[in-house]
């Protein structure tokens, strides 16, 4: 399930789908600023964050992802609300 997830987001449209489905005003906020900055649509700044988790995780991290997956009744939109909350960049005031 969440690896079918992550690999369609080569898709922009299931990308902006997912970021429509988060439905979290700060983190939508950090995703503009951070593809702002990048110069990039928000789609592939979502599709790197993912693969950055995926290649960089600590067991420990990975751990707490699972934790949040089974505690969640969307599994594949919690943890895809957890990777970009750690990956993503936060904002400066």
């Amino acid at each position: 399930m969440l690896g079918r997830l992550i690999e369609s987001l080569d898709d922009p449209q299931v990308a902006l789908s997912l970021i429509a489905a988060l439905d979290d005003s700060a983190l939508s906020e950090r995703l503009a600023v951070a593809a702002g900055a990048a110069r990039r649509p928000q789609s592939d700044i979502v599709a790197a964050a993912v693969r950055r988790f995926i290649d960089s995780a600590s067991d420990d991290h990975w751990l707490q992802l699972i934790g949040i997956m089974n505690r969640a009744e969307d599994p594949g939109l919690a943890a895809m609300r957890a990777i970009l909350a750690k990956t993503l960049p936060e904002l400066v005031p």
